[in-house]
């Protein structure tokens, strides 16, 4: 089936077209990243990142949180305190047993953060003792 001179110039027009962008969108894309390296975007990434903002920009919970989720108070947070609460309120959100995958895993991002922190908690107290005994 011929296509015409209207259709011969119509593809000559749309491969034309797709040249053009083949050779603007990676210039576009390098000049981008230059200007965002220039601009301290990268840095910025990176500091979110290091404050625990995930890829998704989905940041970490904080201790306050985690406390309320285990149902403990600063002064509470043992590791045999953080340990109790977690098995039980993992143990009561299984998902055999009719419970929440969301909740379980609240629960246990709370631990993780309340090991994290009573083990700074426990290294401060250690350099106290240290600085004490000096």
């Amino acid at each position: 089936m011929a296509l015409g001179p209207l259709g011969r110039i119509l593809a000559q027009g749309v491969v034309a077209g797709i040249a053009v962008l083949a050779r603007a969108l990676p210039a576009a894309y390098a000049a981008a990243l230059q200007n965002a390296r220039k601009s301290g975007a990268d840095k910025a990434a990176e500091e979110a990142a290091r404050k625990g903002a995930s890829f998704l920009g989905k940041v970490r919970m904080c201790k306050d949180e985690a406390l309320m989720v285990l149902n403990i108070t600063e002064k509470e947070a043992t590791a045999e305190a953080i340990q109790r609460q977690y098995d039980r309120y993992f143990e009561a959100n299984k998902v055999e047993k009719g419970g929440s995958f969301y909740l379980q895993s609240k629960v246990y991002r709370a631990k993780e953060l309340l090991d994290e922190y009573v083990k700074e908690k426990n290294a401060e107290q250690m350099e106290k003792g240290k600085a004490r005994q000096q």
